[in-house]
């Protein structure tokens, strides 16, 4: 049996000067970087590369639209990368520390 919970929408964003330029340089710089990423695999994987690359740029099409048209929608991928990465180095230095003592 399946129960499905209906949550609240997140809140709007508050806007502030050149966040939808910024959100808009977000938006298209994971993709873009996804892409240059999939160039540098060796070898010809067959379909696979067309078709990620395609789907990345689906991707950028579709956060450029959110982050220039709806932009109290969008979501700042690199600082959500941000304070994943910070929890990860935390961890590290914690371990470090840890194994040290």
């Amino acid at each position: 049996m399946w129960i499905l919970f209906a949550r609240e929408p997140l809140p709007d964003r508050p806007y502030w000067t050149g966040r939808r330029v910024l959100a808009a340089l977000d938006a298209l710089l994971w993709p873009g970087l996804a892409v240059l990423l999939l160039a540098q695999v060796p070898g010809a994987p067959g379909v696979l590369k067309p078709v990620l690359s395609a789907v990345a740029l689906l991707a950028a099409l579709h956060r450029l639209h959110v982050a220039w048209l709806r932009n109290h929608r969008y979501r700042f991928t690199t600082w959500w990368l941000t304070r994943v990465l910070v929890a990860l180095l935390l961890v590290g230095v914690l371990l470090k520390i840890a194994l040290a003592a």
